[in-house]
């Protein structure tokens, strides 16, 4: 039972150091006794300026993690938001319409990736931020979205405009 309890812990250590690029924890809300909690962060797009996403999502405790037995992983639900909170410069961003990946962070030892992808809808002139899970065996159907208009702000693409 010994060895159990020392990879529980290892597992919990190596997710408590993964975080997101460019991510700082603005919250950390506590939901039940054992110590489960919905960690809040502000990530700022390393490549728009201007715009905040704030992501929430579950973190397991080691109380919780022993019950139930699944030591490694954290559950796939997040949620974001993004916002305008100052001037927005557009440096090099993907315009096809797969956009590209932003953030990522572990949410297991290895097959579970908490990520927020980036897409530009030009004719509607919004930025799109989408948060989902990437799993290597199952994608999940968990998702959360949100948008940033462009149109009627004062934007400067750095690269000209698209």
């Amino acid at each position: 039972m010994r060895g159990y309890n020392l990879s529980a812990l290892v597992g919990s250590a190596i997710l408590a150091g993964t975080s997101l690029a460019n991510a700082e924890e603005v919250g950390e809300i506590g939901v039940d006794w054992v110590g489960n909690d919905i960690v809040i962060e502000a990530l700022h797009d390393p490549e728009v300026e201007g715009v905040t996403c704030h992501i929430s999502y579950f973190d397991r405790s080691m109380i919780d993690r022993l019950s139930k037995g699944n030591w490694f992983e954290d559950p796939s639900n997040s949620s974001i938001a993004c916002r305008q909170t100052g001037p927005i410069r557009i440096g090099d961003i993907e315009l096809d319409a797969g956009g590209e990946e932003v953030f990522k962070e572990g949410r297991s030892l290895i097959f579970k990736q908490l990520v927020i992808d980036r897409v530009y809808d030009q004719a509607n002139e919004t930025l799109i931020y989408l948060a989902h899970t990437r799993e290597i065996t199952e994608g999940s159907a968990k998702m959360s979205m949100s948008t940033v208009p462009l149109y009627g702000q004062d934007v400067v693409w750095e690269n000209g405009a698209p």
